[in-house]
């Protein structure tokens, strides 16, 4: 066990009642007479896996999601670092509590559930004083702060201040996943209002009790509060995290060569999906550059993943035109085409010259894709036609179902393998049991964010890279397709256990990192060891000796 010194004059109650050092009954005989804590806990000393023991045991009584949702919160409030030994060592169990699919409800609920501050909330009323209010925040060693405005929460909306859930979740996920020290992570959420009404009709709603900002008022304070980030924690990591496509578009743009950022809706979900991607074609035994894939949902997902399919086309040889011909979008109008006017600027590169088509299942029949890939948060809508047809088109038809929350989803693992006879190649962005099919389990894996951007925001930190670009996310995704082992295809599982995220997201950190070094862009000493470097930086949430 490594050591730790607690603050000066940091002792009994006050101790226990400091998340970030608290052990709890875990506290040794000797810390006990050198802190201060003789007579403040039970007898026994109990230790951190008996902890775990206990937790798993009181979680697991818990009637529904939300309920365990609002105990692992609980635990974060009282002991940090058993809180993230809970996740780390149970992610399979945990992540869909901490972050999708439950992280939604409990964005719903955020008012209703609020139990302590966590993370920072700035408003537009804070215009002209945000670099004095982000250093209001105890931590000076920041190195990523996830920030979100609440208008497009997963696929529910606009949901204002209690949008928080999402920063805080995904950080929760850097420190458990990637081991960013949880003393290096700041939640923020800009409160510039919100447009839905039941949360302004809410007693309990937390938020700017007022309509939305927009236009030239709503840019100026992003402009100040990304200028107050560099300035109290200058060159720190500012990932966008649930803005409107209105928004995420043009933000990324716009800051992406100024500081160091990314938007994960565009670019985190672009590298999972091209990572599944690849290792499907392990299994047919086809190319990449022979791929055509038909998206549902022509927003951030839909075109960042295009963009990333582009850039790897164009790596293994076709131009940027060939390559955009092989990705089309289907929006609510329908099939995304050249004659379409009032296109929005990210669709454009994907309107290509087609008849118009109205209905996805018709553009499913039209273009006959090797890969459907729902982004659209319309739940059920890769039905039992357009299944069937994916499998009379292709022999290993690649679906999928990438919409969060659960209800959103755009099929099942049940119904993408019954309406293919067993032969897709699926993946959710929703946690979906095995299925049991014609005498062979399948065994889905989440196209879970959480396999990239962790390692992503490692790489990135470790390396102090100025900027992310488009080359560390297609470092990131072969990476992760690099760990899914022959076994896994074998079950179909595009994906590797979650029990590996740690392991996954150091080999995505270290790739990253070297483009990084690679491109120029790195402000920290060149390694030898880049692999050893990262797993160094690390964070491990057992518990460290006082004394």
């Amino acid at each position: 066990m490594s050591k730790q010194t607690p603050p000066e004059q940091l002792r009994g109650i006050a101790l226990l009642r400091d998340p970030a050092l608290n052990k709890g009954t875990a506290f040794t005989e000797a810390e006990r007479d050198a802190l201060g804590l003789r007579g403040l806990l039970p007898t026994q000393v109990i230790t951190q896996e008996a902890q775990i023991e206990r937790i798993l045991e009181n979680l697991r009584r818990q009637p529904d999601p939300l309920e365990k949702y609002v105990a692992l919160e609980g635990l974060h409030n009282r002991n940090e670092a058993l809180f993230f030994r809970v996740i780390a060592d149970y992610p399979d169990e945990m992540v869909p509590i901490i972050y999708t699919p439950t992280v939604g409800l409990a964005c719903q609920k955020f008012g209703h559930i609020y139990q302590r501050p966590r993370g920072m909330f700035i408003t537009a009323a804070d215009r002209g004083r945000m670099a004095q209010v982000l250093r209001n925040w105890p931590y000076r060693d920041v190195s990523i702060i996830v920030v979100s405005d609440g208008e497009r929460i997963l696929g529910l909306g606009d949901l204002g201040a209690s949008g928080m859930g999402i920063p805080i979740g995904k950080l929760s996920l850097y420190t458990a996943c990637a081991g960013i020290p949880p003393t290096q992570t700041l939640p923020v959420l800009l409160d510039v209002g919100t447009n839905n009404p039941t949360l302004l009709d809410d007693p309990l709603y937390q938020g700017l009790k007022q309509r939305r900002i927009s236009g030239a008022e709503y840019d100026a304070v992003i402009e100040e509060f990304i200028a107050a980030t560099q300035e109290v924690f200058p060159g720190v990591l500012v990932q966008f995290e649930d803005f409107a496509n209105h928004n995420a578009f043009r933000l990324l743009a716009k800051y992406r060569e100024r500081i160091c950022t990314f938007n994960d809706d565009i670019q985190g979900t672009a590298a999972v999906a091209l990572a599944g991607l690849l290792s499907a074609l392990r299994v047919t035994g086809g190319r990449l550059i022979d791929q055509k894939v038909l998206f549902l949902g022509a927003g951030e997902a839909a075109t960042g993943i295009s963009d990333l399919i582009v850039s790897a086309m164009r790596a293994q040889g076709l131009s940027e035109a060939e390559a955009r011909q092989r990705c089309w979008l289907v929006d609510s109008q329908g099939l995304v085409v050249a004659e379409r006017t009032g296109l929005a600027g990210h669709k454009q590169p994907y309107a290509h010259a087609h008849p118009m088509v109205a209905k996805f299942p018709d553009a499913v029949d039209a273009l006959r894709p090797t890969a459907i890939i729902g982004v659209a948060a319309v739940g059920g809508t890769f039905t039992e036609p357009v299944l069937r047809s994916m499998a009379q088109f292709n022999q290993r038809p690649i679906v999928f179902a990438l919409s969060n929350p659960t209800s959103k989803s755009e099929c099942t693992a049940q119904e993408a393998y019954r309406w293919t006879e067993g032969r897709a190649l699926f993946a959710s962005g929703s946690p979906f049991d095995p299925v049991d099919y014609e005498g062979q389990r399948f065994v889905p894996r989440q196209g879970n964010n959480s396999y990239i951007f962790p390692g992503v925001g490692l790489g990135a930190i470790a390396s102090k890279a100025r900027h992310v670009t488009d080359a560390m996310f297609l470092a990131a995704a072969e990476a992760l397709a690099a760990t899914v082992s022959e076994a896994d295809l074998a079950q179909g599982s595009l994906y590797p256990p979650l029990i590996a995220v740690r392991e996954v997201s150091a080999q995505i950190g270290a790739a990253v990192a070297n483009v990084a070094y690679t491109q120029g862009l790195a402000g920290a000493p060149e390694q030898k060891d880049l692999l050893g470097y990262v797993r160094s930086r690390m964070y491990d949430p057992r518990y460290k000796s006082f004394v």
